[in-house]
Formats: structure tokens, C-alpha cells, sequence
């Protein structure tokens, strides 16, 4: 399953601090269709010249958006991902590592009631070779080819995206579905 492409509106969670910051800029130096993004308090600034609004909800209102990354501290990114869930987002991206593991039991169970795709917590997103990055992934290392990968381990995936490249192989659609001891999807 590909789960993003060039086409892929994407909302930055947590735009506003540094690491959102960093990553909406590689992330859309790769490509990434960013549309907007959201940080309490700061609706009505800009971030690289993409509007920040104070909820997700008002994100949805006026853009259309397909998949949300979160750059939110451990206590509020379980909630950051229910927002984005009960905006009707379709596919979030939870980077935040070390979430307490009692949000995120109970987040995990109601995203996918609601019909979200969760991945994360702790992970290193998604990225499709050479089209799309939602994650903090290093987007040199993976060329187009015809390989799916999946891994708990960041730097594990790019180890074997690298590897994969040099041999000729590539990869389609790299996930890297997080570390932590509970997370959205598995592989199961």
C-alpha cells in the first residue's frame, strides 16, 4: 500500500517550533505539498510562507489536507493526534517519541475508530522515493525502485534504503511505523 504521494496535502502540527520548523523545510525542499499549519496561540502568522492557524479544525476549514505530521512535546502529542483524527484527517504521522503509554492506548484505539491511519509515536515518518516525505527522514539516501520497507528502527531504514539504492533496487513507499512500546500501526 502507498500511503503518500506528490498530490498529498500535508498539515504541520507544531509548525511554529524548531523542530517543525526544520522538518516543514525539508520537507518541502524534497517536494512535500505542505499546505498550512497549526500552533495554539499563533493562528494568523506565517511559516515559510504557509498560514498557522490555532486548531486543526480550522486548518481543515480552509485548506484540504490529506495527512498531518505532529512536532508537539510528549504530554500533548497523544491529543494532537485525536485533534487531527476528529478533523476527519486521514493519515497521521505521530514524530514525538517517549508519549505516555496510557494516551496512547487510548489515543491508538479511538484514531481508529474514527477511521484514521496512525503512525507513530516516535517514528520517522513515511516517504515515497523521490515524490513525498511526511517525517524527518533523509530523503538523499532513498531512490525510486520497486522495494517496500517497513521498520520500528529509524536508522535501521536508512541504513537498508541506502543499501537497497546502491543495489539498484530502491524502494516505492519507506515507513518507519515508530519505536515506542505502543504505537498506531504495526506489523500486523
Amino acid at each position: 500500500m502507498i500511503l503518500i504521494n506528490r498530490e498529498t496535502r500535508v498539515l504541520v502540527q507544531g509548525i511554529t517550533g524548531r523542530e517543525g520548523q526544520f522538518h516543514t523545510r525539508q520537507m518541502l525542499e524534497y517536494g512535500t505539498k505542505v499546505v498550512a499549519g497549526v500552533t495554539p496561540g499563533k493562528g494568523g502568522t506565517e511559516v515559510l510562507g504557509l498560514p498557522v492557524y490555532d486548531t486543526v479544525r480550522e486548518a481543515v476549514a480552509h485548506h484540504a489536507i490529506d495527512a498531518s505530521i505532529i512536532f508537539v512535546p510528549a504530554p500533548a502529542a497523544a491529543d494532537a493526534a485525536l485533534e487531527a483524527a476528529h478533523a476527519g484527517i486521514p493519515l497521521i504521522v505521530l514524530i514525538t517519541e517517549g508519549i505516555p503509554t496510557l494516551d496512547m492506548v487510548r489515543a491508538v484505539e479511538e484514531i481508529k475508530a474514527l477511521g484514521s491511519r496512525l503512525i507513530g509515536g516516535n517514528c520517522p515518518g513515511i516517504i515515497s522515493a523521490e515524490e513525498s516525505k511526511i517525517g524527518i527522514m533523509p530523503g538523499h539516501v532513498f531512490k525510486r525502485g520497486k522495494v517496500g520497507l517497513i521498520s520500528r528502527s529509524g536508522t535501521l531504514t536508512y541504513e537498508a534504503a541506502a543499501a537497497l539504492s546502491q543495489a539498484g533496487l530502491g524502494t516505492t513507499t519507506t515507513v518507519g511505523i515508530g519505536g515506542d512500546p505502543v504505537i498506531g500501526t504495526t506489523f500486523k
